[in-house]
């Protein structure tokens, strides 16, 4: 058998019938993880600090609005109906394209518990998904994106994320 070196595709030659066999192998090269600043940069959000502080007063560019439904996976309708921002607001801050900062602050407070979501579910964002959607034993039977309308829901879903992540379960 012939030794391979290191290199994209390895050929596999095997003699079946007197014939050649070839199969291509591809190297095993792991996936980078993402950094975690790298949803932020997509949904064009600092993460935290004075620069996200500005940027909520300064009111959330509505690209971050279409970013984070695509991100999140929802629908338009949905995110909207779960960042208490009504259909006709929506329409203005597309017109306009920016949120006011009430708005723009739930619309992080969303990203922010989505994010921790999908952290905990280890990349996975339909189970992500999927946990945020129906109702969690941890939070009364309320669906975590029920509760992000407000900062103290909020803080509640994240506040049980991290003691998922820690085992903590009472």
């Amino acid at each position: 058998m012939a030794v391979f070196r290191s290199s994209d595709t390895l050929l596999l030659y095997q003699m079946s019938g007197g014939e050649a066999m070839e199969a291509a192998i591809e190297e095993y090269r792991p996936k980078p993880k993402p950094k975690k600043d790298d949803f932020w940069k997509a949904l064009g959000l600092p993460a935290r600090g004075a620069q996200l502080h500005e940027a909520l007063e300064k009111g959330v560019p509505y690209k971050v609005y279409t970013e984070l439904a695509v991100a999140s996976g929802l629908e338009s309708k949905e995110l909207a109906r779960y960042v208490v921002i009504k259909p006709a607001t929506l329409q203005r801050r597309a017109t306009a394209g920016r949120f006011k900062q009430d708005e723009g602050d739930r619309l992080y407070r969303f990203a922010e518990v989505y994010k921790s979501a999908v952290d905990l579910f280890e990349g996975d964002q339909q189970r992500a998904r999927r946990w945020l959607l129906n109702p969690v034993r941890g939070l009364g039977g309320r669906r975590p994106v029920e509760m992000v309308a407000t900062t103290a829901g909020a803080e509640a879903v994240l506040d049980l994320i991290g003691r998922l992540e820690h085992g903590v379960f009472a």
